[in-house]
């Protein structure tokens, strides 16, 4: 779980997060949407994957990111447990 906290404490990555969580897209589809530069986005996406956050699919000679939401079964549960226990 901390290395989704890390993931996600940048921004950033939480941007990359809402841009891959419905569709496919690719690392320079990614960094258009930005204003930093492509090496930086990939860092972010190593990040994110690493965290398990996002997957990576090859499709030819790209690779296409997606938003996993498995990735944010511990969190959830966590962020869970606080409600379960205040009501």
């Amino acid at each position: 779980m901390d290395l989704t906290l890390k993931a996600l404490s940048e921004p950033h990555r939480r941007a990359i997060l809402q841009l891959v969580a419905f569709e496919q897209l690719s690392a320079g589809e990614i960094a258009e949407q930005f204003s930093i530069s492509r090496p930086a986005v990939s860092q972010h996406l190593g990040v994110l994957k690493a965290a398990g956050l996002i997957s990576e699919e090859r499709k030819g000679t790209k690779r296409l990111y997606q938003t996993r939401p498995e990735g944010f079964t511990d969190l959830r549960a966590y962020i869970d447990s606080f409600w379960d226990e205040s009501l």
